[in-house]
């Protein structure tokens, strides 16, 4: 394999994925690195993790966003099939089914204010991440979509909860629907088969982006535990590797656990950079998540992550990663720490962006024991990596074997994207349902053979 790719090669890239930048940062992001790995050698129980290439200015690759013609969808794996489920929202990003069947749909986007970023790099991403289609306003609003007839697509949707503050993970414990904000957690009282709320939601608890002058990671996915005690909230770091200081960091980078009864939150695990999809692993009840790690440090690293998480644990954010591997543009270094900096389960891949997670506990799409992981994407590897719905099988509760592909063709031949999947989950019929932010749909998959045998009925 080549160390690195030709200079004019380079070049080329990067004047594709920025063209409406001037020459100067056009000439800057030339010096970004190529991949000298093959994607999959990022994956597994055991990646290969190369020497850092750290850059001033962040590799930049990415598809822009175009959206889907009509009529074409993304690529099932062989013996599955995929349908819209529905189509036409604004920037569908998590899923959540209610025991009914009805399907809540978080329309949203980050809330305006600064990302953490600042400088030439700030404002080279910014750009960026509006040609990856991830600049539209916030909707600011839950849909309830309905399939009432049981032929996999929802005839019915609703406006369920509107007036939010860039609303994420959402989670029923009895009659109540507890919904994150980037700043708040709040909740709603809720009946089954109800079409709307229309009562205004009240604050359990603060979370981290409330009044805070930066906001990097926005999303909060929540996730509740078996009984309702207890809610599990993912917040993302403020920063990449800890750059505006660590006082911005304050209950961020981790899992909180939050009494809803009173309100009170603790720190569950840290060093977690940007912990997203969460859920309980069936077999085990462990609590499972998927990790955006740090940029910068080339096309090969750092790998993305799916692991079980500890009660307690400290996964190495921002002094070091993948473990105890430190970080040596961090400082002052906490090598105390580091040394007890817990290595993750199981690698997605560098730059893979994993946002969703469920574990298949229903035999969805005729796959067993795993988890389903939206990969959003990379922006910042090249190739390009990620853009897919993939499956990690598991044995006793533990992942095994390598990654397999779910649901692909995200992007097109000419490199760009027409969706990028976030939220997954299992819609209690036997499909598996991703939400597509970039192309405003929601799609559904199945075993092929769900068409002929539903036709039979």
């Amino acid at each position: 394999m080549p160390d690195q790719i030709a200079p004019q090669n380079t070049a080329k890239a990067a004047l594709r994925s920025v063209v409406a930048l001037p020459a100067m940062l056009v000439l800057l992001t030339a010096c970004g690195d190529h991949a000298r790995l093959p994607a999959e050698a990022g994956t597994g129980a055991d990646p290969v993790l190369l020497q850092p290439n750290p850059t001033l200015i962040p590799t930049i690759e990415i598809a822009p966003a175009v959206g889907w013609t009509d009529g074409a969808t993304p690529t099932p794996a062989a013996d599955l099939e995929v349908t819209a489920f529905a189509t036409g929202l604004d920037h569908p990003r998590w899923l959540y089914v209610l025991p009914n069947g009805d399907v809540l749909v978080a329309e949203t986007n980050a809330p305006p204010g600064k990302s953490g970023i600042d400088g030439i790099k700030g404002w080279v991403m910014k750009r960026v991440m509006k040609r990856a289609g991830a600049a539209v306003p916030s909707a600011n609003r839950i849909t309830l979509l309905r399939d009432t007839d049981g032929d996999g697509k929802a005839e019915f949707r609703s406006v369920f909860l509107q007036g939010l503050h860039s609303p994420f993970g959402m989670a029923l414990v009895g009659n109540t629907l507890y919904v994150a904000n980037a700043n708040a957690l709040l909740k709603v009282p809720y009946q089954t088969g109800d079409t709307s709320i229309t009562g205004a939601p009240a604050k359990v608890t603060d979370l981290p982006g409330m009044g805070d002058e930066l906001n990097h990671h926005w999303t909060k996915s929540l996730l509740a535990s078996a009984d309702g005690a207890r809610l599990y909230v993912g917040v993302g770091s403020n920063s990449n590797i800890g750059e505006n200081g660590m006082q911005v960091e304050h209950m961020r980078a981790a899992i909180l656990e939050v009494d809803p009864a009173t309100g009170t939150t603790r720190i569950f695990a840290s060093g977690l950079r940007n912990p997203v999809g969460l859920d309980w692993e069936p077999h085990t009840g462990a609590l499972w998540a998927v990790v955006n790690e740090r940029d910068e440090l080339g096309s090969d690293l750092v790998p993305d992550y799916l692991t079980s998480v500890r009660r307690d644990a400290f996964y190495g954010w921002p002094y070091s990663y993948y473990g105890q591997h430190v970080d040596e543009r961090v400082s002052p270094q906490r090598p105390e720490l580091v040394a007890s900096a817990v290595s993750p389960d199981f690698a997605l891949g560098a730059h893979v962006a994993p946002l969703g997670l469920a574990f298949n506990n229903s035999g969805v799409a005729g796959l067993g024991e795993g988890a389903f992981v939206g990969l959003h994407g990379s922006w910042n590897r090249q190739p390009l990596n990620g853009y897919e719905v993939v499956f990690v099988p598991f044995t006793g509760g533990r992942p095994t074997g390598s990654i397999q592909v779910v649901l692909s063709g995200f992007v097109d031949t000419d490199g760009n994207a027409r969706g990028r999947p976030v939220g997954v989950a299992l819609d209690g019929r036997g499909g598996l349902l991703v939400a597509d932010d970039v192309g405003n749909s929601v799609w559904r998959v199945t075993p092929a053979r769900e068409r002929e045998a539903n036709r039979w009925n």
